[in-house]
């Protein structure tokens, strides 16, 4: 695997606090008293884009380490193989954004994790959960997941990466709250789907969809792009809420029952 480029985040900042927000919708009761700890005064769309801020912090871990959280890359479906990761609260080594959902959740799990840690955790998995909806984070390694693809959006210069972390998003001219107002849904059997997956599932997704995006004719995008594939953005945006609050409800509600009473729905 090779580090995306320093810049290079998933979702625009209104990208992952439409995702935290459509979560923070669905959380029971319990979690949202459970949490309330670790947002340290804060609302959930504030610390979802945590992650991203911190990588201008001059330390070491921000400059060097950090980057290999945000993403998994992925040149065939066979390269990920999510039995090989073995993580837990206490050991094993975070490489790519699968691991740190792994430990993330382990760490939030275990009584005995510090403070400090589930507060750091907690606060990357809120980040990571859209990061890996947002499907070149799931791109290939060569190209940088799509960094080095250079296309136009309405003839500006860009590339396929931030076409997809941010100008689909803002294309649409909405706040975050707006944005997650229209696409939340309390759609039971809809719900019901989306939660029926696992972090490994919303992975290979991803990486199925950037399979098709790598396929960029002339790249030149236009009105048609935006017609195309803002209906996939709002999908995935809403996947990534609507999973976010199931994984977030059952690490801290133990009434949570996946697909059976996981979400609170509004």
């Amino acid at each position: 695997m090779f580090a995306l480029s320093h810049n290079a985040h998933a979702w625009s900042q209104n990208g992952h606090r439409i995702v935290a927000k459509i979560a923070e919708n669905h959380l029971t009761e319990t979690t949202l008293q459970a949490i309330l700890p670790l947002l340290e005064g804060e609302k959930l769309a504030e610390v979802s884009t945590w992650p991203d801020e911190m990588r201008s912090n001059p330390d070491e871990f921000w400059q060097k380490e950090s980057g290999k959280y945000h993403y998994v890359n992925i040149s065939k479906a066979s390269d990920f193989k999510p039995s090989s990761y073995n993580i837990s609260a206490q050991s094993g080594e975070v490489t790519d954004a699968y691991a740190l959902i792994l430990k993330a959740t382990s760490v939030l799990k275990s009584p005995s994790s510090s403070l400090k840690d589930k507060r750091f955790y907690f606060k990357f998995l809120v980040h990571v959960v859209g990061d890996i909806h947002q499907p070149m984070h799931v791109g290939h390694s060569e190209d940088r997941g799509g960094n080095r693809i250079k296309v136009k959006f309405f003839g500006e210069h860009s590339n396929l990466h931030s076409l997809w972390d941010g100008l689909l998003v803002e294309n649409q001219n909405l706040s975050f709250t707006e944005f997650a107002h229209f696409i939340d849904t309390n759609d039971k059997t809809l719900i019901s789907k989306y939660l029926n997956s696992q972090p490994k599932d919303w992975i290979l997704e991803s990486f199925y969809i950037a399979q098709k995006l790598y396929d960029i004719g002339d790249g030149d995008y236009r009105y048609n792009y935006v017609y195309e594939q803002t209906p996939v953005v709002k999908k995935r945006l809403t996947q990534g809420g609507i999973r976010l609050a199931g994984l977030l409800n059952r690490i801290f509600d133990k009434s949570a029952i996946p697909l059976v009473n996981s979400l609170n729905n509004h």
